[in-house]
């Protein structure tokens, strides 16, 4: 599949529109816009609605030619300030928000963004180019307590305390900048036959330090929660179980942890109600056609009247 392709694939998309249950005069909110593939979608179906997506990701607004602006409105900023831009724009309830978590393709494809271990590239993983923290900077800069925690917590890295040991004394010969040279130091203790799932664990945590990735999600969960019209959707795809683990308490819950609280009468009190009874997966004819599909879990969730 080729670049151009890959970032016009979206994931579950059917499953994800009728999640939504998208009426043609609605406000509808796609935090992740991508290549704009579900948001297409959503604005196929409608009439006076409007559509209004996030992005940080400078690339995104090539993808935005061939919108009707009167349906449709791209916000160049991260999703955790959701209530903030929205508000901006004079929206202060939808009717339903989706998330596609995760990396694009394209992001992915693209050797000089530094978040794929098949190329050779800077150690960058910035998913907005404006922010000034990069995977490098973490790699030569953190302390070792530091980078073992992430390893181990982000990465779910089995040798996390020996990785960091690793890194943090390599690093003290020569900087560590690029990809390969990364790969190059950490392969001594990468397990034989599972390198490839290694790299893309310590990836994973590196990725989600640079751009916040957790901080953020549990952000734009709760101001979901409170901008969602009764009966109002949310509907989130995730891609490992870090992001799943929060999503699906939040919507459970009504919290990322410990157990939900209930007033005196015994009355659970959370914004949302699951929909689905579990995590919605990719069909087979879906996995055979986009391997990105494979690790993806969809939860759709409703907001309480």
């Amino acid at each position: 599949m080729n670049t151009e392709m890959a970032y016009h694939v979206p994931v579950m998309l059917e499953e994800c529109i009728n999640g939504l249950n998208i009426r043609p005069d609605g406000v509808y909110v796609d935090v992740t816009f991508g290549g704009g593939g579900h948001s297409a979608a959503i604005v196929a179906k409608l009439t006076t609605g409007k559509l209004y997506a996030f992005d940080q990701d400078e690339d995104a607004l090539e993808n935005t030619k061939g919108f009707d602006s009167k349906r449709f409105t791209l916000i160049e900023a991260n999703f955790r300030y959701l209530k903030r831009y929205l508000k901006l724009h004079g929206v202060t309830k939808i009717d339903g928000l989706l998330a596609d978590l995760g990396i694009s393709s394209h992001q992915i494809d693209a050797p000089e963004r530094g978040f794929s271990t098949r190329f050779d590239g800077n150690l960058d993983m910035r998913m907005n180019q404006n922010d000034t923290l990069t995977a490098a900077k973490i790699i030569n800069t953190y302390s070792e307590d530091k980078l073992h925690k992430l390893f181990g917590i982000y990465g779910e890295v089995k040798n996390a305390k020996t990785l960091a040991a690793l890194v943090y004394k390599s690093r003290l010969k020569q900087p560590i900048e690029t990809i390969q040279q990364f790969k190059q130091v950490i392969s001594a203790v990468a397990p034989r036959g599972k390198e490839h799932k290694y790299y893309a664990q310590v990836f994973q945590a590196l990725r989600i330090e640079v751009n916040q990735e957790l901080e953020a999600l549990q952000e734009m969960l709760e101001q979901a929660a409170e901008i969602l019209k009764p009966d109002g959707r949310l509907v989130v795809m995730s891609y490992h179980s870090l992001e799943d683990r929060l999503v699906k308490n939040y919507i459970a819950k009504g919290k990322f942890f410990g157990e939900v609280e209930k007033d005196l009468f015994g009355n659970e009190q959370k914004p949302l109600q699951s929909v689905t009874r579990k995590p919605i997966e990719a069909t087979e004819e879906e996995l055979a056609r986009n391997n990105r599909a494979r690790s993806a879990k969809l939860r759709i969730a409703e907001k309480i009247g």
